[in-house]
């Protein structure tokens, strides 16, 4: 009798650990945005806390799969000249829709250049469904272009600043 309730216990605790490691196994795409920690993740270029649902990118290696979070697609563009990212040609690039905070392919996105962002390079990014009637359609190559305007706008006012403290010291 004894060996019966042995034999029932072992089943039990085998059928348990077989259970409980199947649930450990829930395979994520590695090529998938992951889950945002909003107001916790911090952007991979700027350290900024990323809060803004509206603006969120996330950058993923293709070949390792690794994550870089940002809280502005100009963040990630810039970044990936600042740190010479040779992948930068394969990155798989996501975006949340502005309208419905859902991931979309960002270099499939429409975009539009007027909005508040966080660093201020205005860009949001809209499937086809959820694009604003009446607005101008950008590309994800007329948004490149723009983060590069705005970022020499703000190199020469960055100098142009500096310039205007020397003459006054």
């Amino acid at each position: 009798m004894i060996k019966r309730y042995r034999s029932y216990f072992l089943a039990l605790v085998y059928a348990c650990v077989l259970v409980l490691s199947f649930q450990g196994c829930d395979k994520k795409d590695p090529l998938k945005p992951e889950e945002m920690h909003w107001d916790r993740d911090s952007c991979e270029r700027c350290n900024m806390a990323i809060s803004e649902r509206k603006y969120a990118v996330q950058v993923i290696n293709p070949k390792n799969g690794k994550h870089y979070k940002f809280d502005d697609l100009g963040c990630a563009i810039l970044w990936f000249d600042e740190e010479k990212i040779p992948w930068k040609d394969r990155a798989i690039i996501w975006i949340t829709d502005a309208k419905t905070g859902k991931w979309i392919d960002a270099k499939t996105a429409m975009y539009t250049d007027d909005s508040i962002t966080p660093m201020a390079y205005g860009l949001s990014a809209f499937t086809k469904e959820t694009f604003p009637k009446g607005k101008k359609a950008l590309t994800f190559q007329d948004a490149i272009k723009i983060i590069y305007k705005v970022e020499e706008f703000n190199k020469n006012k960055q100098k142009e600043q500096e310039e205007l403290s020397k003459g006054k010291g």
